[in-house]
């Protein structure tokens, strides 16, 4: 199986270190339903603002739900196309707009569902799963084949399932797949006491 650990400055936990989104998948190993329902506990348990949980997941299992599965990788852009086709688990996050408690507007909700999904992303990890999150799909033909309510924005596209070898992906892809993680320089997206002062350590 391909590691691609992130390089760090620092030490950080492996869970985080491990976690990186690949697109080559293994088509003959399914997610079991302990495995799903532990990926959605872990996101459950994200925290949220005010405690609202402002998250909704769609799951597609591709073992008990081929119809369904289908109809969302239709909905995919051309490139996501040519990698997903082994993915056995779509899981769609869709966040809120408003307060449940009060329906008054809620600016947090995206922020809080990305928490959520990143809760998802590394138990999938600790599961021996990988998590690939997407947005590259059409978010109107989704909300339209599975009656998303319009307060509901369609955020990200969760792949998941058990890593698979770069060779079954397209040449393109598999550069992709291939090419060495990296990251902006510390300095240049975090900063010290005022914007743009790079923080030192």
């Amino acid at each position: 199986m391909l590691e691609k650990n992130a390089v760090t400055a620092t030490a950080i936990h492996e869970l985080l270190a491990r976690r990186w989104s690949p697109r080559a998948y293994d088509q003959t190993r399914p997610v079991s339903q302990a495995q799903i329902l532990s990926l959605i506990e872990a996101a459950r348990w994200a925290p949220s603002c005010n405690g609202d949980e402002p998250w909704r997941y769609l799951v597609w299992n591709r073992t008990n739900d081929e119809a369904g599965w289908q109809q969302v990788f239709d909905t995919l852009s051309e490139n996501n196309k040519k990698w997903c086709a082994n993915v056995p688990l779509f899981i769609l996050s869709c966040a809120g707009s408003v307060f449940g408690h009060s329906g008054k507007p809620n600016r947090h909700t995206q922020h809080d569902t990305g928490m959520a999904t990143l809760n998802l992303s590394l138990q999938a990890v600790a599961l021996g799963l990988v998590a690939h999150q997407m947005g590259g799909f059409d978010s109107e033909k989704v909300r339209a084949a599975f009656a998303i309510p319009a307060e509901f924005t369609p955020m990200s596209l969760i792949a998941v399932g058990y890593q698979g070898e770069p060779e079954v992906l397209p040449e393109d892809v598999k550069a992709k797949e291939l090419a060495p993680r990296k990251r902006k320089p510390i300095g240049e997206c975090f900063f010290a006491g005022g914007w743009g002062k790079p923080y030192g350590g």
